[in-house]
Formats: C-alpha cells, structure tokens, sequence
C-alpha cells in the first residue's frame, strides 16, 4: 500500500503539496524499537522518501537516525532517490558500526531527458550516482535499485546494460531491479504519462494491467535473466529482489515499518 493510498486524497498533486510532518518521529521510533526482535528489519523508506525536499529543514529523518545510531545490533534498510543522504553520511558511519545497515538508492534511468518526464522533482541521475559514489567511498554498503523496470522504455539489454556499466564505475556494493506494478491508485497517472509521452505503447501497458497490478511472472523472469546477465558482463554485484534485505545470504525475515517513518511526510 503507498503512501497516497492511505491518505484522504487521491489527487497526485494534492499530495504534493499538502505535507504532514510527523513532530514527535524520534519518540515514536523510541517505542517502536523495544517492539523490535533480533530476526526483524527496520525498513525506512518503503512507503514514502525519507530524504524529500522538506526533509531539509525539518530535519525529521535525522532525528530517527540519531535514535538508530543509540542502539546496536540491528538489521536496517534505508530507501530513497535523493542525494541529501549524504547530509547524514557521519551518522550512517556510526550506524554501521554497531547494526547491519544497507543503503539504496533509486536510479530508475541513467538517461537525464527520460528522467525529468519520469521523475521531474527528484534529483538528477548523475547526482544520485555521485551519492552511491560518496557513500561507497565513506565505507558504507550502498547499491543502486533500477526501479521499476518500465515495459517498452527501461526494460532492454541496452539500458539495463548501461545502468550494470554506471554503477560499477561507482562501485556500488550491489545493482538490483523490481518490475513496474500499477496500483489502483497509480494506474492513472501511469497511463496518462504513458498517452502523453509514449502513445505507441498504451495498448501494450493496457494489456498488461488489465486484470493485475503486478507483472506476469513470464516477464518477471527474463527480467531476472536479463539483469543477472549485465551484471555478471560489467562485475556487478547482484542481491535479491527483495528491496531491503541487510544480509546477504540468510532467509527473508519479517520486516518492521516503523510507523514514524510511514506517516513521515503524509
């Protein structure tokens, strides 16, 4: 469930511009942790960005990290398309000196013109390769997530293979990709993005979602392949599909959302 999803608005633009900031975030992630067990994550991100624009001056995802970096020995996922990460770059060293810490960043496509029709309020995709960059080189576990996979646009050997070749030239610990799937809530926006940019494949993109908001599993898998194969050719590492997973090799476990950070921006 996103974001939008859970609040009392549907309008895409309305909920960027109407911001609840949660005031007592640190207090309440406080709570949370004594709910924690040694086998959960904190997932910080998941549901909306914990590093937009506001995030600035409000400083609120700031105040949970200085919490997390109070404690030790927990497995934490951190999620997120801007570069104002590295603001935090001395806390997420100390954060990983105590806990498991993995840090993602979203780069859907390398290509700058694609980007501002796709994502025009986020940071530019040079910018975010510099953060996987900065981070890698502050000893930090940092990857690259390419998602989602956009059918007919993002979802070719050329540009997956172009994203294996960036992120192995800042050295990003893994390269990971998720398909496109289309809630209610977002099917809209994604289809008129789709009439106004690229026409040519709203028929494909009807047929497709019709009947399910999650890609077939037949394409799921060439996605796999296909990413399993730039990554081996560029000497990248690969990681599950699962976007927030902190240590390699061990059995999905339940995540924990931390309601703070749900309900971080509204």
């Amino acid at each position: 469930m996103t974001a939008l999803e859970r609040s009392d608005y549907n309008d895409p633009e309305l909920f960027e511009r109407r911001i609840f900031i949660k005031q007592n975030a640190s207090w309440l992630v406080e709570q949370e942790l004594r709910k924690v067990k040694i086998d959960e994550e904190i997932a910080i991100g998941t549901a909306t960005d914990p590093y937009q624009p506001i995030e600035r001056v409000e400083h609120v995802t700031r105040s949970i990290l200085e919490v997390l970096v109070r404690r030790s020995g927990l497995r934490i996922g951190i999620i997120t398309k801007s570069n104002l990460i590295l603001r935090d770059v001395e806390l997420l060293q100390e954060i990983a000196r105590k806990s498991s810490l993995s840090l993602h960043i979203t780069i859907t496509t390398p290509d700058v013109e694609l980007a501002r029709k796709l994502e025009p309020r986020a940071p530019r995709p040079d910018l975010r390769f510099a953060a996987v960059k900065a981070l890698r080189e502050a000893g930090l576990r940092a990857g690259i997530m390419n998602c989602p996979l956009l059918p007919g646009i993002t979802d070719n050997a050329i540009a997956m293979g172009e994203m294996a070749r960036r992120a192995k030239e800042v050295d990003a610990s893994f390269l990971a990709a998720n398909t496109l799937f289309l809630k209610p809530c977002s099917k809209p926006t994604y289809f008129s993005f789709i009439r106004e940019h690229f026409p040519h494949l709203e028929a494909d993109m009807t047929r497709r979602f019709a009947e399910t908001d999650f890609a077939a599993k037949p394409y799921a898998k060439r996605m796999s392949e296909l990413l399993r194969a730039v990554c081996k050719k560029h000497g990248v590492g690969e990681r599950s599909t699962h976007a927030l997973l902190t240590a390699e090799g061990r059995k999905p476990v339940r995540r924990v959302e931390v309601p703070a950070q749900r309900e971080l921006f509204g």
